[in-house]
């Protein structure tokens, strides 16, 4: 089973731009600026947008959350790994 949310990123391509890509029903992409979820958001649906706008905010208020978690993460683990703790 796929994890609820993904990262994906193209430095090569797009160095400042990052990827979340929910694999749940309805699936989608928030492509984002790395710096700021909400600066040049683009929502690529997958499968059908839902009706409700509710529904969309509260994914991509999920989304947005899973960004920010994943982020502190990885600085704890870079903390960890050069001692910084």
């Amino acid at each position: 089973m796929l994890p609820k949310f993904l990262l994906a990123d193209n430095s090569q391509e797009s160095p400042d731009t990052i990827y979340v890509v929910h694999n749940e029903s309805p699936r989608f992409i928030v492509e984002c600026d790395v710096d700021d979820f909400s600066k040049d958001q683009v929502i690529h649906w997958i499968d059908e947008q839902p009706v409700s706008e509710e529904l969309i905010e509260q994914l991509i208020g999920e989304a947005e959350d899973f960004l920010e978690a994943e982020f502190e993460s990885q600085e704890d683990l870079y903390d960890e790994e050069f001692g910084l703790n």
